[in-house]
């Protein structure tokens, strides 16, 4: 027995010897591959919004405390760069969180959509190639220590919360199903 752990194991992650998270090989690479797919299927949905809106819906503001659809996906593009690519990635900082929200418009288009689907690409090379230490290591992203597995669910969560508000945005500015779920029988079990 080595430093109390009972597999022999010196070194500790949030306490966890890390001899013990060998056993979680499989939990960790259905976590990277379930952010993926989350990541994915919302980055679609946000394409299919854009694609939809005029350049005035896209920078529309319908008051002083919401922001446009082009906004939130600066936002979303300046989010997982911080949280996912600098952190996690390594790579250097350059997110302007002011500039998401302050941006009044209209950017190109395809810039928009090509930097976000770019972010979102290098994000999901930086979530396959981590390792089980470093989905457990503790980081400091925007001033908060997060373990690298907290980072992924936050990422996750956040733009799905941001994507579902790009998709309200698109419906009530186009009074128009978004097709999401076309063709799928939802109402089955099991």
């Amino acid at each position: 027995m080595r430093n109390g752990d009972p597999l022999g194991s010196p070194f500790r992650v949030r306490g966890i010897p890390l001899t013990y998270l060998g056993c979680m090989d499989g939990v960790a690479r259905k976590l990277q591959e379930e952010s993926l797919r989350r990541l994915t299927k919302s980055h679609e949905r946000i394409v299919k919004c854009v694609g939809l809106l005029s350049d005035e819906q896209l920078w529309k503001r319908p008051n002083a405390h919401v922001v446009s659809v082009g906004n939130l996906v600066l936002h979303l593009t300046g989010n997982v760069g911080q949280w996912i690519i600098a952190t996690l990635g390594r790579a250097p900082d350059q997110r302007d969180r002011d500039t998401e929200f302050d941006t009044q418009g209209p950017l190109e288009r395809q810039d928009l959509l090509d930097g976000l689907t770019s972010t979102v690409n290098d994000a999901n090379h930086v979530i396959l190639g981590l390792t089980e230490r470093e989905l457990a290591h503790d980081w400091k992203v925007q001033g908060f220590p997060e373990s690298g597995v907290a980072i992924l669910v936050h990422v996750v969560e956040h733009f799905s919360y941001h994507t579902g508000q790009i998709s309200l945005h698109t419906k009530l500015l186009l009074d128009t199903d978004l097709g999401y779920y076309a063709g799928q029988d939802l109402t089955t079990h099991g």
